[in-house]
């Protein structure tokens, strides 16, 4: 008698080795994202930020910032759409990192908005506060910290 056994495996060692030439978040990660985020009173930009990168789509995590936008992200800046397109690839896709704020707050002219980020990175989940600082329409800068 002879015994053949099949492995579906080849989707979970493809995203062990970090193989996903598409990655995609978890579907539970959106709908709780996109719940808290619901509950929030955010600025448009920032809504649209935020589910942007529940569905870590960088180009829609790009739209709402303006041109000659600064993010400074512990500490290091990234100036320009260029810039930034390189961290979110490299830092936020890379790792499946997903914000969920859960805090919203405005101090002067910044909205600090905070929550947990959630991903494929040592120590997940990890607790960030994002300053925004808003013209009109467009996210003009944004320091993140944890």
């Amino acid at each position: 008698m002879t015994f053949q056994i099949v492995l579906i495996i080849e989707p979970l060692v493809h995203r062990y080795f970090g193989w996903d030439a598409n990655p995609q978040p978890p579907r539970s990660a959106i709908a709780v994202s996109k719940d808290r985020m619901m509950s929030l009173d955010l600025p448009p930009p920032i809504a649209a930020y935020v589910d942007a990168n529940a569905r870590l789509d960088v180009d829609a995590m790009l739209e709402p910032f303006a041109a000659g936008a600064v993010l400074r992200d512990n500490g290091a800046a990234f100036q320009g759409h260029a810039e930034i397109r390189t961290l979110f690839e490299e830092e936020v896709v890379a790792v499946r990192a997903i914000f969920t704020p859960d805090t919203v707050r405005h101090e002067g002219d910044q909205v600090v908005v905070e929550g947990p980020a959630n991903g494929d990175f040592k120590g997940s989940p990890i607790r960030f506060t994002y300053r925004f600082t808003l013209a009109g329409d467009a996210i003009e800068a944004l320091e993140v910290t944890a």
